[in-house]
């Protein structure tokens, strides 16, 4: 499991899931006003996305899918 979550990704990468994170949880807070459930999922989509980004790991690239970034 130590393996699964070790740094998999670069500088740049982690940029654009920073910068993915910040639009996600904007998106959730204005969302809130609308619906609280479309909110509470661009809000964990935006913590999740947040945490790949200070972690420097992306779940998709674990998986064994090779990605552009």
């Amino acid at each position: 499991m130590k393996r699964y979550f070790a740094r998999n990704i670069e500088t740049k990468g982690r940029v654009v899931r920073g910068l993915a994170a910040l639009v996600l949880l904007l998106s959730a807070i204005v969302s809130f006003q609308l619906s609280i459930f479309i909110g509470l999922i661009l809000l964990v989509s935006g913590l999740f996305v947040l945490f790949e980004a200070l972690r420097g790991w992306c779940a998709v690239r674990a998986c064994g899918v090779k990605t552009k970034i």
